[in-house]
């Protein structure tokens, strides 16, 4: 018998790809399509779910074509996507309502305004383990229905379907035979109870969403159906689902407590494993499912950083350093040791923990002698104190996690360099383990999938299938490094608003 083939679809903000694995891990091929983002107004951002659905299935054909197999060679196929971003559709004619409205969007900040004049984050914190945010599919439902004419009437006598994008592509793919979701992208909708494992009857009626809308929620390595055969030219289970953040977790690795990865993009993103303890954050940072198997949850920390490789651009095109991330990373190798500037790229404002959307960016620390190399090596610098400002307020958080032995595995565009790896370890005081292959949320989706169709007895098995990793140990002695973060925490606070 030939070896089991995974394909993994990984439906993001921009583009859509797919790549297809052997049971070992392995790419074979890959495909991807970019896609159009619509502007109707200021912080609002849309998609074209049906331009969605298109391209899914042009890369998931394309990325077995190239690897030169069939599609009836595939043993299962693995969804992974962008969180939170939602479409409404007719249920008879598999029309949408209204262009997806994507995560990034800010239309309903109003809403939420709302909520939290009238005292109800407290109980949205304690049900889904979230923040009143536009952010958040639950108040992009709420406005759907309230705007698109007889919408509401129409969910209520149970003529629509509502999905992010995961269902909406699993129901497409299945010829509308399958409306299912899984527990992490359930526990990002802002309607879905983390202790319960279901859809929060509390937040539906806070929302005035109906239930008839919404998908069945199942485990991350389940049977989601299988493709129609005339789509990808056979028909192909779809046994593993996880939102795109949770995906990496997986790829990483991260399946127990104390187990936490980093990617560093634009901004970043960093979750720490929990396991079955549902930590509540008294940071503001948000509970999460990591994942949910065998119909138990296990959880996650999660903050995020506005700015991480946005800071390099910076760099770049305001500073005018040539070269992209490499040439400010050859710029700030040159800076004087102990220059003491320090860059806070509070450029959009401050994510997690601080959460001061007011805050802007500014250098500290200039002297006579400052230059670009020293301001460059502060951008760098800037990602990992974020960092470390996450990773103290997950300590505090969920102190049980963090045993001696802890590692900050990270993936993403900033990873690949070696000196950003071990300039990271050396200001957060805790080992990095960087991978080799970089495509964690793919490669997790196929992990998951793996589970599903049995070609992995657990989580044990599938991340033993995880790329390798070159691990780096703190270098900075001790003064050095809280030096270094008091100088951080000092700048943070000049700029903070509140």
């Amino acid at each position: 018998m030939a070896d089991p083939l995974i394909l993994a679809l990984d439906q993001g903000t921009t583009s859509t790809r797919a790549i297809l694995f052997d049971a070992k891990g392995a790419p074979l091929a890959d495909a991807g399509r970019p896609l159009q983002q619509f502007y109707p107004e200021d912080g609002w951002v849309e998609h074209d779910a049906e331009q969605i659905f298109e391209t899914c299935v042009e890369v998931l054909r394309e990325a077995v074509e190239k690897a030169g197999r069939s599609m009836s060679e595939v043993t299962a196929i693995g969804v992974t996507n962008q969180r939170e971003t939602v479409v409404i559709w007719d249920k008879a004619t598999g029309k949408p309502i209204h262009k997806a409205i994507v995560w990034q969007d800010r239309r309903t900040a109003p809403t939420c305004e709302r909520l939290r004049a009238a005292g109800l984050e407290p109980k949205v914190t304690s049900i889904t383990g979230l923040l009143l945010d536009p952010y958040f599919s639950g108040t992009k439902i709420a406005w759907l229905l309230g705007e698109v004419p007889g919408a509401r009437a129409r969910a209520q006598a149970g003529e629509l379907l509502v999905g992010t994008m995961d269902t909406w592509v699993i129901w497409k793919l299945t010829g509308g035979a399958v409306h299912a979701t899984d527990a992490t992208n359930a526990s990002r909708t802002l309607l879905f109870d983390l202790r319960a494992q279901a859809w929060s009857t509390e937040m539906l009626d806070m929302l005035d969403v109906p239930a008839a809308l919404l998908p069945k929620v199942l485990d991350c390595a389940d049977d989601y159906g299988t493709t129609l055969p005339d789509l990808l030219g056979a028909a192909v289970p779809i046994r593993g689902v996880a939102g795109d953040q949770q995906a990496a977790l997986m790829g990483q690795g991260c399946i127990r407590a104390g187990e936490m990865k980093a990617t560093y993009g634009t901004g970043c993103f960093m979750l720490v494993n929990t396991g079955e303890h549902l930590a509540p954050s008294r940071s503001r940072l948000l509970t999460t499912v990591a994942a949910r198997l065998n119909s138990r949850a296990t959880y996650a920390l999660e903050g995020s950083i506005f700015i991480a490789g946005a800071a390099l651009q910076w760099v770049n095109e305001g500073l005018g350093v040539a070269g992209g991330g490499s040439g400010a990373e050859a710029l700030a190798q040159t800076a004087k040791p102990d220059h003491g500037v320090v860059l806070v790229p509070a450029f959009t404002g401050l994510g997690a923990p601080w959460w001061d959307a007011g805050a802007r960016g500014a250098i500290f620390g200039l002297t006579r002698d400052s230059g670009l190399a020293e301001i460059a090596e502060a951008a760098f610098d800037a990602c990992a104190l974020q960092t470390r400002d996450l990773i103290e307020a997950m300590r505090a958080d969920a102190p049980g996690a963090f045993g001696a032995q802890v590692e900050l595995r990270i993936d993403g565009g900033m990873a690949r360099s070696k000196w950003f790896s071990q300039r990271l370890a050396d200001l957060t005081g805790v080992a990095v383990g960087r991978v080799s292959f970089q495509e964690m949320t793919a490669l997790g989706a196929a992990l998951f999938a793996g589970i599903g169709a049995g070609i992995y007895a657990d989580a044990e098995e599938a991340t033993a299938a995880r790329a390798k990793t070159e691990r780096f140990e703190p270098g900075l002695d001790g003064h050095g490094r809280e030096q270094a973060y008091a100088r951080w925490l000092d700048a943070v606070a000049r700029v903070r608003t509140g």
